[in-house]
């Protein structure tokens, strides 16, 4: 079987769910022994999502192989299990880069560089990159943004190029948009629907299936009349509606014959029925939840929720697992002072220290894990969350009260947390840190092991700073134990306090290869004690 490519637009209005529909879809097909991969064009200029405030792109997910990418290849890991890479997300930028940087070396022979053939060229290119490994039957392409932007345009005609280019059956359109419900009227409009496939085809792209964001049930009269206006075969309209966890999508989107539509149409001719049962066991331990533990998550970005995505998720998961109700309360750290602490910190069973960069927000940091380490409430610490307890304890513990990172404090007297010996002469910041999965050792009479139930494990890095070894041993003396290092290089990866029900912190991004079927084990753990605290049993 020829590998078969798939595209998916958006039209309307953006956060319609277009990953999670891509994500939906793969899963599917995967659950009928297709091998399935994603991948996300986003149409933005810059060559990755790694120098992007959070309040602009949301999370910057990591990949195993370090690309920092869009979050939804987060979304494309937790519902596939399967991890992605560096081919996986392209930006405009990285399309640019390429070509301008061939243009500099002389590849085009002096010809004038154009959007097309050009820019389309390298777009098709990497759409087809992925195919080309023999490694998978069935490739998901998301066209970021929507359609009638000026930015996705030069996508939408790579897109039109191929469909003519591929085969009839190793190519499929699908548009993602939405049916909006009028409370004045009383009822779903059309119209929208109707216009953005005009705008799709007015570029050249038809859609063979258009799925319709919805708030409301769908009738059959307006699936005709979509399918009718919008010149797509009937019952190739589909409805996405309003589902109470996205895990849900999946089943509703069976539930439409999406992939068995999207099969048919690609000339798969016989494929086993879905294998979905970990996903709906998973989804009735989380609907049927048995105890509920309030968490604190504690960050400088909790207004916008799609900035700690893959810390959400993660609860999500653990939560399945423990057949609890994970409420998570999200406490900004920047207005977090000794005057409200008591008042948001002691109705929680567990804070949970996010990450981040700069120093806005991280004196309420230092305040919540002090509370956590003082009051025995359990503790987890990811990346700035885990240097921030090492400095809460140098100034508590130690009894240095001017210790800091050196990130906010450079001339800092005790820099307990400072700049990686390689990152020093870095002055580029795009794609520089410490970036993907990396080892680490554990030490076999620590909380780490018993959680991991490994010597060795690999996690996920995003980070400039660490650990200052020069402190280690004074840190041990006072009870802040190193349980995990990395076996290379003596960088600390995690501390703890054995003498605190639950005290722990990362250095690595756990958060990233959890998924409803694999939760990951940390958070996992962190439930679990904070059920013990709600319970009088920590």
């Amino acid at each position: 079987m020829n590998t078969k490519y798939i595209f998916i637009s958006g039209g309307v209005a953006s956060s319609l769910g277009k990953g999670i529909i891509a994500a939906s879809l793969a899963k599917l097909l995967q659950a009928r022994g297709l091998r399935v991969t994603i991948q996300k064009f986003d149409p933005y200029l810059n060559i990755d999502p790694g120098t992007l405030n959070p309040y602009e792109h949301g999370e910057c997910y990591v990949t195993e192989d370090g690309a920092e990418t869009d979050l939804d290849l987060g979304h494309y890991e937790r519902f596939l299990g399967v991890y992605t890479s560096q081919a996986n997300n392209v930006t405009t930028g990285r399309i640019y880069n390429t070509v301008i940087t061939r243009e500099r070396e002389g590849a085009y022979l002096g010809k004038t560089v154009q959007i097309v053939p050009h820019i389309t060229d390298e777009i098709k290119r990497r759409m087809l990159l992925l195919g080309e490994t023999g490694q998978y039957d069935v490739i998901i392409t998301e066209i970021g943004g929507t359609v009638g932007d000026i930015e996705s345009q030069p996508f939408i005609e790579a897109v039109r190029q191929l469909r003519w280019e591929l085969p009839e059956k190793d190519s499929l359109s699908i548009h993602l948009t939405l049916i909006p419900y009028l409370s004045a009227a009383k009822e779903l409009k059309t119209k929208p629907t109707q216009h953005s496939v005009h705008e799709l085809e007015s570029l050249g792209v038809h859609p063979d299936i258009i799925v319709c964001r919805t708030e409301k049930e769908l009738s059959p009269e307006i699936r005709h009349k979509i399918a009718l206006f919008c010149n797509v075969k009937p019952g190739h309209v589909i409805q996405s509606i309003d589902a109470w966890t996205i895990y849900q999508v999946p089943l509703n989107m069976e539930a439409e014959k999406l992939d068995r539509m999207v099969a048919e149409r690609l000339g798969i001719e016989w494929l086993p029925e879905p294998h979905l049962e970990p996903l709906k066991d998973f989804l009735f331990h989380l609907k049927n939840p048995e105890k509920e533990v309030d968490i604190a998550l504690v960050g400088k970005y909790v207004e916008l929720q799609d900035a700690y995505k893959s810390i959400l998720e993660s609860f999500v998961h653990a939560g399945a697992a423990c057949r609890c109700r994970v409420k998570v309360h999200s406490i900004h750290s920047e207005y977090l002072n000794a005057e409200n602490l008591v008042e948001k910190l002691s109705p929680m069973d567990g804070i949970l220290v996010a990450p981040g960069f700069g120093e806005r927000g991280l004196e309420g940091k230092v305040l919540a894990i002090r509370y956590a380490r003082e009051n025995g409430i359990p503790f987890f610490g990811i990346c700035l969350g885990m240097q921030m307890a090492v400095v809460e304890f140098a100034r508590n513990v130690l009894g240095y009260t001017d210790s800091a990172s050196t990130e906010v404090n450079p001339d800092t007297p005790h820099p307990v947390i400072d700049m990686m010996e390689e990152q020093k002469k870095i002055t580029v910041k795009g794609g520089t840190m410490r970036l993907g999965a990396y080892k680490c050792r554990l030490a076999k009479d620590s909380l780490a092991y018993r959680i991991y139930g490994a010597e060795e494990i690999s996690e996920r890095h995003r980070h400039r700073y660490e650990f200052n070894n020069a402190y280690l041993e004074e840190m041990k003396r006072a009870g802040l134990s190193a349980s995990g290092t990395n076996p290379d290089t003596g960088l600390v990866e995690i501390i703890e306090l054995p003498s605190h029900p639950f005290f722990i912190g990362v250095q690595f991004h756990p958060e990233y290869k959890s998924t409803p079927e694999k939760p990951q084990p940390i958070f996992v753990n962190f439930i679990k004690a904070a059920i013990r605290k709600r319970e009088g049993k920590a």
